[in-house]
């Protein structure tokens, strides 16, 4: 915004101002062409500012030197599968939303599995349940293939959720 009362503004330094040649700037004062900078004098200029109690800033990582944490999808050290808690040796894999811990059998795979060879009960097979894997080959193999019908069904709920593990924990995603 122009002043309105000045017609002719200057933006910048005064570079019509040529300085004597032998003067020298003082201490403190910037040289010429040089920009004053109000807060050059201040201590610890351009540097972070530590807060009070030596707590760390938002968004500054507590520690500059630790090590990346593998985040969300990203392979963890030691070979461990995702979602893997050592911290809870009874939920290793996490818990759903009403504490229940997870399988260590996951949706996708069962479900593919039973849909893909299902006449074979090989998802049923996966979760554990080897009395109902039977009973999809006999009935899969006594009604010429039209049983196969139940093994989709079973694959599509395995896929959806409905379906837990022998132990009646629900499948991780």
């Amino acid at each position: 915004m122009t002043d309105p009362y000045n017609p002719n503004p200057q933006y910048g330094p005064d570079l019509s101002k040529q300085p004597d040649s032998g003067s020298q700037p003082q201490y403190g004062q910037p040289a010429y062409g040089q920009p004053s900078d109000p807060y050059a004098q201040q201590p610890g200029y351009g540097q972070p500012q530590q807060p009070a109690y030596g707590q760390p800033q938002y968004g500054q990582p507590a520690d500059p030197y630790a090590q990346p944490q593998p985040g969300y999808g990203q392979p963890q050290y030691g070979g461990m599968p995702q979602g893997y808690n050592p911290n809870d040796p009874e939920a290793p894999y996490g818990r759903d939303m009403y504490g229940v811990p997870f399988s260590d059998k996951q949706k996708l795979m069962a479900g593919l599995l039973q849909i893909f060879l299902g006449g074979f009960g090989v998802g049923r097979f996966y979760l554990g349940y080897t009395g109902i894997g039977i009973a999809q080959i006999a009935v899969t193999w006594l009604t010429c293939g039209i049983g196969a019908i139940w093994p989709l069904i079973d694959g599509i709920m395995m896929i959806t959720g409905k379906v837990p593990d022998v132990q009646g924990r629900p499948l991780r995603d």
